[in-house]
């Protein structure tokens, strides 16, 4: 199938790999081992002539709040912790769609599968401003800022958690409602509830017996 050309568009179709689930689920299971340590670890490690001060992401969201730099706090902790959980949730629920069935709409599906692929080039904020931050606060022997262990897990996160999704072959939310044999079938629906004929008819009448003529 992958020498045949859309008649529409004039691409070449590319079949469908039957290995998209396994390794959404691989890539998924690195990328949340790595986000542990991201939120453990220090981010930043800032050296002056008199301390050293190293930071997590939460504990810099927090001792922004409390200068009164709100702003930046929320940003910090939706780019940090909002998105990437977002996003393992959301990758999560589309691979248990497709292989359990989901009471969503395909079209629903595939749209929060566009959200996960938009925000995924976003997710790399925390680690562009520490890379900014080090290598513009180098003041030798004053004053100079390091990137900590964290910035490297979270860059592994954000990584894996993108080929999670880029392994997610959008495909197969369609295929279930196409009747793709080797998917299983969606979830059917509730049936509904039909009133009782029996209830709203009253009780059944005994059939009329023939009678017997007298002889």
């Amino acid at each position: 199938m992958g020498t045949e050309s859309c008649g529409r568009c004039g691409h070449h179709m590319v079949s469908r790999d039957t290995l998209s689930l396994q390794k959404v689920w691989a890539w998924w299971v690195v990328g949340l081992i790595c986000y542990i340590p991201a939120n453990l670890y220090p981010m930043l490690a800032t050296r002056t002539l008199v301390s050293k001060d190293e930071g997590t992401i939460i504990g810099g969201a927090v001792e922004l709040a409390h200068h009164g730099s709100w702003g930046i706090a929320l940003i910090i902790i939706f780019a940090s912790v909002v998105i990437p959980i977002g996003k393992f949730m959301a990758v999560a629920a589309l691979a248990l769609g497709v292989k359990n069935g989901s009471r969503m709409s395909p079209l629903r599906r595939h749209q929060l599968y566009e959200v996960v692929e938009y925000i995924g080039r976003w997710s790399m904020i925390d680690v562009f401003v520490v890379a900014i931050l080090s290598s513009l606060v180098q003041l030798g022997s004053l004053a100079s800022i390091q990137p900590g262990k964290a910035s490297l897990f979270f860059a592994l996160s954000v990584i894996f958690t993108m080929l999670s999704a880029q392994s997610f072959d959008s495909r197969m939310i369609w295929d279930q409602e196409d009747g793709n044999p080797d998917l299983p079938p969606a979830r059917p629906p509730a049936p509904p509830v039909l009133p009782d004929a029996s209830a709203q008819s009253g009780p059944e009448t005994p059939p009329e017996t023939a009678q017997k003529a007298p002889a």
